[in-house]
């Protein structure tokens, strides 16, 4: 997995894990609607200030973005 694809799964799975839409994350993290979903499909990357608010908006630290998942699933 690239980091890309990392932050794309790991993005995916904490909204879900925490029940929001792509559209209440992006309102929390001041951010597009369309970018977050491009993000989690991996069509663009992230500056480290967009990773920064995006875990601030999931109340996560930063580095739980990008961790590399311990499963091999990859985003679906």
């Amino acid at each position: 997995m690239t980091i890309r694809e990392v932050l794309a799964f790991n993005l995916k799975a904490l909204r879900h894990e925490q029940g929001l839409s792509q559209e209440e994350l992006a309102h929390r993290a001041e951010l597009d609607r369309t970018y977050v979903s491009s993000l989690e499909r991996n069509v663009y990357s992230a500056s480290i200030d967009v990773v920064e608010r995006l875990a601030n908006a999931l109340n996560v630290d930063a580095s739980d973005l990008l961790k590399r998942p311990k499963t091999k699933k990859m985003m679906s």
